[in-house]
């Protein structure tokens, strides 16, 4: 038997200020998706946008359902929004925050498994990392690659 550990790399920035521009932007517009939200059962308005290799910003809210689990995340609302728009354009980065009562969550938001998966199914799309960054309103924290929030992932290999 083997035994290993898995170290995942996070770079934490205690405000925005410290972030570069084009994130800056980014973080601003996962907050302003957070207004669209849908979600009048939980009351947590999450909110996403993805930088794309183009230069666009799309925004993305959670939406919820009351045949719940029929609604969907902020996340995967953002990404296959602009997959739809962009098929043929990779996703740079991914901002998240979220609000309670219009008030900014204190801890970084986190995304879920489905999320993640779906993620990392466009990372695989565009053999592209994503860069994730999971917002609150007291540190940001940063991963370079979904697969560092998804690690031992299932790859589907699909030989011709």
């Amino acid at each position: 038997m083997y035994r290993f550990n898995l170290i995942i790399p996070v770079t934490e920035y205690s405000s925005t200020e410290e972030l570069d521009g084009q994130y800056k932007d980014l973080v601003k517009s996962a907050y302003e998706a957070c207004s669209t939200s849908y979600a009048p059962y939980s009351k947590y308005c999450a909110g996403a946008a993805v930088l794309l290799e183009n230069g666009e910003i799309i925004k993305g809210s959670n939406q919820e359902n009351a045949a719940y689990p029929s609604g969907l995340c902020a996340e995967r609302v953002a990404v296959f929004y602009a997959n739809s728009l962009y098929p043929e354009v990779p996703v740079v980065a991914i901002a998240i925050a979220a609000s309670v009562a219009g008030v900014p969550v204190k801890e970084p938001v986190y995304p879920c498994g489905s999320c993640r998966q779906s993620l990392l199914q466009s990372e695989q799309r565009f053999q592209k990392n994503i860069r994730v960054l999971m917002i609150g309103s007291e540190k940001i924290r940063m991963v370079e690659s979904i697969k560092d929030l998804l690690p031992l992932a299932y790859e589907l290999i699909i030989d011709n």
